[in-house]
């Protein structure tokens, strides 16, 4: 808990006119703009995190709302090393701004960053701590808000089999850093090796389907249209009974983001895939300037 109190999410933003941005802040007017945004599984705090792709994301788009829904900060990694680089400060400080700015920010704690839930109902400069919302889309929809992890058979009935698994989950993230450092070095995109090892895997694919399911279930129950979730780092849009169900990703493996246009369409952005378009657009313009 001490390393937690060291962040500074619980603090103010500098007077406006301060730039405490190690990275600069793009312009709002270059963004493009939804009416609603939701992010998940960040694990700030870990080296996996992929800050530099979340600032670009968060530096090209803008909303009326931002959930950010669970597993923002990773407190059980920072128990157990204090890791916190400059680019962790940045998205921080990104998303603080937006709330002073006038967006409204819901923070959803999740099961890494399930000491915030002690603060359920709170309000840290503009951003309002929830242990779970309802969203209502443009075109009159129900969403139920929750980070996911109440459903996890694993976390509710075998805790401990959930470190075990957090700890190889941590070797794999950092086998991902050395192999995306190579590839970048050669010019190559983003790719992720942890997600392709849980789509080869049998055992994670039926998991992944059967959290699905049982989220989608336990939304319907409640009476809402759908449901959005983190947690299983698996972005998704379908439909299952009837109930919309909705994953936002996240920002270690997949790098995306579930958004909300103005008229109620929701999309699922792939961030890693919006960057690689438009640097071969960036390339290709240069080399028409350069013919």
């Amino acid at each position: 808990m001490n390393a937690i109190t060291r962040l500074p999410f619980l603090a103010d933003l500098p007077e406006d006119g301060a730039e405490p941005f190690s990275v600069p802040e793009r312009t709002q007017g270059e963004r493009r703009r939804f009416r609603t945004i939701w992010i998940s599984d960040i694990h700030l705090g870990t080296r996996g995190c992929n800050a530099a792709m979340l600032i670009d994301f968060l530096d090209n788009v803008d909303s009326d709302t931002i959930y950010l829904v669970g597993d923002i900060i990773d407190g059980w990694r920072l128990k157990k090393r204090f890791y916190w680089p400059a680019s962790h400060n940045d998205v921080v400080w990104r998303l603080m701004k937006r709330a002073k700015r006038g967006t409204r920010v819901v923070y959803i704690p999740g099961n890494h960053d399930e000491m915030f839930r002690q603060f359920t109902g709170m309000n840290f400069g503009g951003v309002e701590i929830r242990r779970k919302a309802i969203h209502t889309t443009a075109d009159g929809r129900k969403l139920l808000v929750l980070h996911g992890d109440e459903f996890d058979t694993i976390m509710l009935a075998h805790r401990w089999l959930a470190f075990v698994g957090d700890a190889a989950y941590t070797t794999l993230m950092r086998l991902n850093v050395v192999v995306n450092a190579v590839r970048q070095r050669m010019g190559l995109p983003y790719w992720s090796l942890s997600k392709m090892a849980k789509h080869k895997v049998k055992n994670a694919v039926s998991f992944i389907s059967q959290f699905e399911e049982v989220v989608a279930h336990e939304a319907g129950a409640r009476g809402v249209d759908g449901v959005v979730c983190g947690h299983i780092h698996n972005a998704e849009m379908r439909e299952i009974g009837g109930v919309a169900y909705y994953n936002d990703g996240d920002w270690v493996e997949g790098c995306t983001a579930l958004v909300e246009h103005e008229c109620g369409r929701m999309e699922v952005l792939h961030w890693a895939d919006e960057i690689a378009a438009r640097t071969q657009a960036e390339q290709g313009e240069r080399a028409r300037m350069a013919a």
